[in-house]
């Protein structure tokens, strides 16, 4: 899923930025730089919007861009996180005898190589 919020940057004097997110009190971060503090703050909502779907907690909404009023020399910006549903599903797939034979001798956990395999090329794409 798709979720875009507005955030406040806060310039620190030490040139770090401190990000808070109006519509989700707690969810807080700091970036070193302004580009430091757009990556950190992606991270920050991922985290919290993922945190709240593994709990079944109600996400809030964002409020709008337009509405958010900065202070001072902060900036709003808007935010995108995505989340991916890490839920298992069950697959069945074939694979060779002779694999099978290995993945049993060895102790292989199939799923997790299909898993760390399959995530691999998606990461790479």
């Amino acid at each position: 899923m798709e979720f875009i919020y507005p955030a406040i940057f806060q310039a620190n004097n030490d040139g770090s930025y401190t990000i808070t997110f109006p519509d989700l009190p707690g969810c807080i971060s700091e970036g070193k730089s302004l580009g430091n503090a757009l990556s950190m703050a992606q991270q920050a909502l991922t985290q919290w919007v993922g945190y709240l779907a593994d709990k079944r907690q109600p996400i809030p909404a964002a409020s709008p861009f337009a509405k958010i009023k900065a202070e001072g020399d902060d900036v709003v910006s808007l935010v995108r996180a995505e989340t991916k549903d890490t839920r298992a599903v069950r697959r069945t797939v074939s694979i060779p005898r002779w694999m099978d034979d290995e993945v049993t001798r060895d102790g292989i956990s199939l799923s997790r190589v299909l898993q760390d395999a399959l995530s691999d090329r998606f990461l790479r794409a």
